[in-house]
């Protein structure tokens, strides 16, 4: 089985994922496969150069990601450009590495914050939407990203709502407490999963 995990930004869907592993899942990360394919040598990244300029370079030819995360951020068109060079590329490697897998036994989670706006649910057999208060995602980005309040709301607003992916999910994970109450949701669900259910209710 292939659980699609997601969620808002900085709600934990990495910390969630990391769980799931600990208890015997395989991972696979749309973040990890995203930097897969923008090393220098990969088809991306000159699309990417292309679009936004050589700003977006560091001094050895990769990626800077903090210079271009300041302009999708900025510009609503941008984003848009961006994800149009992403999506596609992490899709098929996405698609390669999942049915790769999938072919084995037991449970592999890919963990995707834009899964649905990628439109790639169709790629797993359920969604899991990892939550969490909007002033604990505000707390949180600010201190993982070192910027201020007005950048991480602006973050959080340029994101789908959390409401929609919860509306749209098969189970949900609220991470707004303790690792420990997280991890106690994991391993109920992990438990539900391990059984096959083929009709799942949405965790509380």
């Amino acid at each position: 089985m292939v659980l699609g995990v997601t969620g808002g930004i900085a709600t934990g869907k990495s910390n969630v994922a990391g769980m799931f592993r600990a208890l015997g899942a395989v991972v696979v990360s749309a973040d990890e496969l995203a930097r897969e394919v923008v090393v220098p040598g990969a088809a991306a990244l000159p699309k990417l150069v292309e679009r936004f300029g050589e700003s977006i370079l560091l001094g050895d030819g990769t990626l800077n990601r903090k210079a271009l995360a300041e302009i999708i951020f900025a510009d609503p068109e941008a984003r848009v450009a961006l994800n149009a060079i992403m999506h596609p590329a992490i899709a098929d490697l996405a698609e390669q590495r999942l049915w790769e897998l999938s072919r084995g036994q037991g449970l592999v989670v890919y963990e995707a914050p834009l899964l649905f706006e990628a439109g790639a649910e169709g790629r797993v057999d359920a969604v899991l939407v990892v939550t969490a208060d909007e002033q604990q995602q505000v707390r949180r980005l600010m201190a993982r990203d070192e910027i201020g309040e007005l950048a991480a709301r602006a973050r959080i607003a340029a994101q789908m709502p959390l409401a929609e992916k919860v509306r749209r999910a098969d189970y949900v994970i609220d991470n707004s407490g303790t690792l420990l109450q997280a991890e106690a949701q994991v391993r109920e669900l992990f438990g539900r999963l391990q059984s096959h259910s083929p009709n799942p209710d949405p965790v509380p």
